[in-house]
């Protein structure tokens, strides 16, 4: 079968499963487009027509996969922010003027895609993100608390309205009307839903999304006083408002503001917001794709613009990627992007045959549905988590949470990365370290030859402002590859990096590649996280090095429990036992560490530091080594590659040995050594063959002990424990 119609094929096969998906995600995508578009004081059908658009061109033109698109909650507050700016107090003409800008951001949204600035997140740290979202949340929950409860006029800032908060609930109880009060009882009862869903283990009951559930008891309340014939208890005002005829009342965008400074700085805000929410929802559904697959961000850029556009045209609000309905998505089996095309249906089902029910829905439930949704972004949880990373973090994310709920999102996202630009540089005390290497290149990526494992070697710094770097280089490794990330040429890397990566690591782990990180052994971090900011240090400044343990030494020491081995991870200048070795005649070396001993046998494995070269040219290496000392002594010799040491062979005055009737031996490996009698004496054929068979190895002998090593970079947990293998076999052929 042709792969054109194997995947038709496959497509077909997997209808039954993405069309089940859309529904659901349609249920949840019904309430929240609804609730969106309300909380920006925007018609609540303005929520629905930006979700069908969006679910339809992006699945149709976008580069994702298992992605939702619709409505999103970071643009709550900007939009609101629109149109109250925009209006100047008639919030439905700023409604028409924010169209217009929503029109206008799509086309650059576009214009991003066509540039290829789908990394334009990894540009901004991921604490100042975090603090950004939180400050989202807390819009979202400052205004749609007081709905829930049942005041719909409530307005002033952020603050203003969360602390607005207890004396709303001392009115309500005082001076609450019944509508109020019973808009607040719907409202207090759909947020104990929403909050105790998850806890209802009955899989019926989990069938239907917990916005759903709302929504069919809340309408179905509505029948229930119909049916007895009693008036329901609230007034129009507290209900969703459609219109009767929706197709005829589309609303279309107002372009005489264009010109203005005000109009300007609302499409910008527009298309930055969009953008980063979409990337950032792009690259966490990716990583809960099943399939592993990785999005193309820049088409997807292109299709969520087109979608803006022609919802903002339609009257609906800007097209972005939302995580928590993608979620939904994928944990339903989706496998390709016709889910999002199905959920599009299904919404205009709703809307066309139930606008009557639809009707029905109390703004207080919708409202609990969204103080939920705040709460999620801006949960202590959050605050928990980066606290945990480093204190510095702490500071980013609460530098960018209060300028944000005091300004706005733009000046937040843009103090936060000053803040972190400003305690990288006090961290690193150095602000040549950025600025200096800034547009220097400053990663070698190459495909090593005997193993096939591509080594990646990062310089300088690795950071949010130029962490794009690697990620172009870890772009075009196939994900089934294994991969060596070597930081120990690298002085800072930070906070984001190490999410960056961690993104890759279980990318590749999931299509079956790998990727190591290595060299950070020498790097000072604040906390025992994994993504704690790492500043390498002097080793005199070192503290002991157990309190930042890298993953690789952790991986190191449960290698050495496995094989019954000690494992000592401090610095030692012990290192004379290794002057008598002809390859490190000529080098400094300044230190060994992460050393794993065996003493019956007499083998250790660990990390050096050495120096080669002088003045301008001395360079820093380190790798990993095998040392083993013999029961008995042999000839003093060395073997390696062809070529590859043949000039310090001959300072040392050592002859090239050939092994009669080893053709093969005599070409691939060069044997040298002062007793050649003896040393043939020892290559015997098994001993050849067990050469021939195995991957290279720089082999040395001093006469006493073997020195071993594959090459001048330390070495994988899994390269070591390949060392250790092939150590143990060739100290039992010279036995």
């Amino acid at each position: 079968m042709k792969p054109k119609q194997k995947k038709s094929a496959l497509f077909i096969k997997d209808l039954p499963k993405n069309i089940f998906a859309g529904f659901v995600v349609s249920l949840i995508a019904l309430p929240l487009g609804l609730g969106l578009a309300i909380a920006s004081e925007a018609p609540p059908i303005s929520g629905i027509i930006a979700a069908v658009v969006g679910g339809i061109v992006v699945s149709i033109l976008g580069g994702s996969n298992v992605t939702i698109t619709g409505p999103g909650n970071g643009l709550v507050i900007v939009v609101l922010g629109a149109i109250t700016t925009l209006g100047g107090g008639d919030m439905y003409q700023g409604y028409l003027y924010t169209l217009a800008a929503i029109v206008i951001s799509g086309g650059l949204l576009m214009l991003l895609g066509f540039l290829k600035m789908g990394r334009l997140a990894d540009f901004f740290p991921a604490s100042a993100i975090e603090g950004m979202l939180a400050a989202i949340g807390l819009g979202i929950l400052s205004k749609q608390f007081h709905i829930m409860i049942g005041h719909n006029n409530e307005s002033g800032s952020i603050i203003s309205l969360l602390l607005q908060i207890p004396e709303g609930l001392i009115r309500l109880f005082t001076e609450g009307t019944e509508s109020q009060l019973f808009a607040a009882a719907i409202g207090i009862i759909s947020l104990c839903i929403m909050i105790f869903y998850s806890k209802i283990r009955n899989k019926y009951f989990q069938l239907i999304p917990a916005p759903m559930w709302i929504l069919i008891l809340t309408i179905g309340l509505s029948y229930v006083y119909k049916g007895v014939d009693i008036a329901y208890p609230m007034d129009a005002e507290f209900l969703v408002t459609i219109p009767d005829n929706v197709f005829s009342s589309l609303a279309f965008p107002d372009f005489s503001l264009v010109y203005t400074q005000k109009f300007i700085v609302v499409v910008f805000a527009l298309t930055f917001i969009s953008s980063i929410e979409s990337l950032l929802s792009i690259k966490a559904v990716d990583k809960l794709d099943p399939e592993a697959r990785r999005s193309n961000v820049n088409k997807d850029l292109k299709a969520l613009g087109l979608a803006t556009t022609i919802s903002g045209f339609l009257g609906g609000l800007n097209v972005v990627t939302v995580i928590a309905r993608s979620s939904v998505n994928v944990n339903n089996n989706a496998s390709n992007r016709s889910a999002n095309f199905f959920h599009a249906l299904f919404l205009i089902l709703f809307i066309v045959l139930f606008q009557e029910q639809l009707r029905s829905i109390p703004l207080a439930a919708l409202a609990a549905i969204l103080v939920f949704t705040g709460y999620k972004l801006a949960t202590p949880k959050n605050f928990k988590k980066i606290a945990k990373i480093g204190k510095e973090q702490i500071l980013i994310f609460l530098a960018t949470l209060l300028t944000t709920l005091f300004t706005n999102l733009m000046t937040g996202i843009s103090v936060g990365i000053l803040i972190t630009l400003i305690i990288h540089i006090i961290i690193n005390r150095s602000f040549s370290l950025f600025f200096k290497h800034l547009f220097k290149p400053n990663i070698l990526m190459f495909k090593e030859l005997d193993g096939g494992t591509y080594y990646v070697s990062i310089k300088y710094f690795c950071s949010f402002i130029n962490f794009y770097k690697l990620k172009n280089k870890l772009d075009v490794i196939p994900e089934n590859e294994h991969v060596i990330l070597d930081f120990s040429m690298c002085s800072f890397v930070d906070h984001t990096s190490f999410e960056g990566v961690e993104n890759y690591v279980q990318t590749f782990s999931k299509k079956g590649g790998s990727i190591e990180l290595i060299g950070l052994d020498k790097h000072e971090a604040d906390s025992k996280h994994p993504f704690a900011i790492r500043k390498i240090l002097p080793l005199k400044a070192l503290k002991p090095i157990e309190n930042y343990f890298t993953k690789r030494q952790k991986n190191i020491e449960i290698t050495a429990d496995k094989l019954g081995w000690e494992y000592i991870p401090k610095k030692s200048k012990e290192v004379d036992f290794l002057s008598d070795f002809i390859f490190f005649k000529t080098k400094e070396i300044n230190f060994l560490y992460n050393k794993l001993s065996e003493k019956v046998k007499g083998e250790s494995v660990f990390d050096v530091e050495f120096t080669e070269g002088a003045f301008i040219a001395k360079e820093i290496v380190k790798t990993t080594i095998l040392h083993i000392a013999l029961d008995q002594p042999v000839p003093i010799f060395t073997l390696d590659k062809e070529g590859l040491l043949e000039l310090l062979y001959k300072l040392a005055g050592l002859k090239d040995i050939n092994i009669d009737n080893r053709p093969d031996f005599n070409k691939r490996f060069y044997l040298k050594g002062e007793n050649e009698v003896e040393i043939k004496k020892i290559f015997t054929n098994d001993l050849i063959l067990f050469f021939e068979s195995n991957p290279y190895y720089h082999v040395e002998s001093n006469g006493n002990a073997l020195l071993i090593f594959k090459k001048e970079r330390l070495l994988s947990v899994q390269e070591v424990k390949a060392m250790i293998y092939f150590g143990e076999q060739l100290h039992s052929f010279l036995k």
